[in-house]
């Protein structure tokens, strides 16, 4: 993951996070692709690295961020 390799987070934080990712995966449909996993734990690494700590609001941030992101090579504005 790029920008992230020297933070340093809580226990709390770690766990906020793991629920978050663990909700978003699990509200789609499987197989989720490896780019959309990805995808969902950098935009929950940023969101708290930001301050957010509630796992819901963040499960909620990353998938509504995967929703508008175009898919890798398609660059059309929508």
């Amino acid at each position: 993951m790029k920008n992230f390799s020297n933070a340093a987070v809580s226990p709390d934080i770690i766990l906020a996070m793991t629920r978050a990712l663990s909700g978003a995966v699990a509200s789609l449909p499987p197989p989720v692709p490896n780019g959309q996993l990805r995808s969902l734990a950098e935009s929950i690494l940023r969101s708290a690295k930001e301050g957010e700590r509630n796992p819901v609001m963040l499960q909620t941030l990353a998938l509504l961020e995967l929703q508008i992101t175009p898919p890798d090579g398609d660059d059309r504005q929508g």
